[in-house]
């Protein structure tokens, strides 16, 4: 690739939104993977313009006490339907073994001079890919992630869960490090997971991507799980809607209000946008045919962008096309009258 023509801009458009600086646990986000042929901008261009599979890593909570992982690992591993993993291939299936090893890593933790009565005692973590994912591949790109991630540092274990929609991985990790060392990851680490989640999928021949929301054109969080089953509740008519549903309609309501981390955001999507152009039409010039292969996918990548939109702008044109309604159906029902 060493006629690639890259136009400035790329770094900032995959720039995840934390400071690389911040990570605790892991080199900073991005550094893992510049040696390696498949972090170089060309492919992961022609992946961003593909759109393939996006992973995700996600913290799930912790555990505070014996009692509270020997449930936690009960629930990850069905109550003994499926082992849990550790390093070197430990398999851990019955009650008796997991109740061992929740002994095992508890002695230690309480053995621990600094511990606080309300540490955590392990931290649970969910890595996921979109439904279809080859499982086989799947769950061993997350056994070699978990061992080239905690393997050196902390005991871990974990559980692949096939019974859903989206294949997912629980892995449970000790806070209490080997030696001595408690995980405590920041923002920054975590995308430096998804970045190393992403590598040992491509090494397995999965296609995947760790890009922040901004680079796919997405302005907006995705919602959590907790919110959508309170916002269900109340469209049937069961309990208060959302806090954020309530500020959100407020905000839309006030249209004199100034949101200037709204305008902000917009111009940071404009750059992004500005830059997949700008490449797209330099890669049309190549000489090469992959080069202008990339630079058309890149183009209509950019057209097939989703119009910026906030929560906010959401529902404040709801509530416009409400009332356009009510008053048109004032003007029919005056009209019927008059007849």
């Amino acid at each position: 690739m060493a006629d690639f023509v890259q136009v400035r801009g790329f770094e900032e458009a995959v720039r995840p939104p934390v400071r690389q600086r911040r990570a605790r646990l892991t080199d900073p986000p991005g550094q893992i993977a510049r040696s390696r042929p498949d972090m170089s901008p060309h492919a992961r261009l022609d992946r961003i313009a593909r759109r393939v599979p996006e992973v995700m890593v996600k913290i799930t909570g912790r555990t505070r006490d014996g009692g509270h992982l020997q449930n936690h690992l009960a629930y990850i591993g069905r109550n003994g339907k499926l082992p849990l993993e550790g390093p070197d291939g430990e398999r851990l299936q019955s009650r008796a073994e997991v109740g061992r090893l929740v002994g095992d890593w508890m002695a230690e933790v309480e053995a621990d001079p600094r511990r606080r009565k309300d540490s955590a005692v392990s931290l649970s973590i969910v890595l996921s890919m979109p439904p279809g994912t080859d499982a086989f591949r799947m769950h061993d790109a997350s056994r070699a992630f978990a061992g080239q991630t905690f393997g050196d540092s902390h005991p871990y274990v974990f559980a692949f869960h096939t019974d859903e929609r989206h294949p997912h991985v629980h892995l449970t990790v000790r806070t209490l490090g080997h030696d001595g060392h408690k995980l405590n990851p920041r923002k920054a680490d975590l995308e430096q997971w998804r970045q190393a989640f992403a590598a040992a999928l491509r090494d397995r021949g999965l296609e995947a991507e760790a890009t922040p929301r901004r680079t796919r054109g997405i302005v907006r969080k995705a919602e959590l799980g907790v919110l959508r089953r309170i916002r269900s509740r109340f469209s049937q008519g069961q309990g208060e809607p959302p806090n954020v549903d309530v500020a959100a309609a407020r905000e839309a309501l006030d249209k004199a209000r100034k949101t200037p981390w709204v305008e902000a955001g917009r111009a940071r999507q404009a750059d992004v946008r500005r830059y997949f152009a700008a490449q797209a039409l330099a890669l049309s010039r190549s000489e090469r045919d992959e080069d202008r292969e990339l630079g058309a996918a890149l183009a209509a990548f950019v057209k097939d962008m989703p119009r910026v939109r906030t929560r906010g702008e959401v529902i404040s044109e709801k509530i416009d096309l409400r009332q356009q309604l009510e008053e048109d159906g004032k003007r029919i029902g005056e009209r019927l009258r008059q007849r």
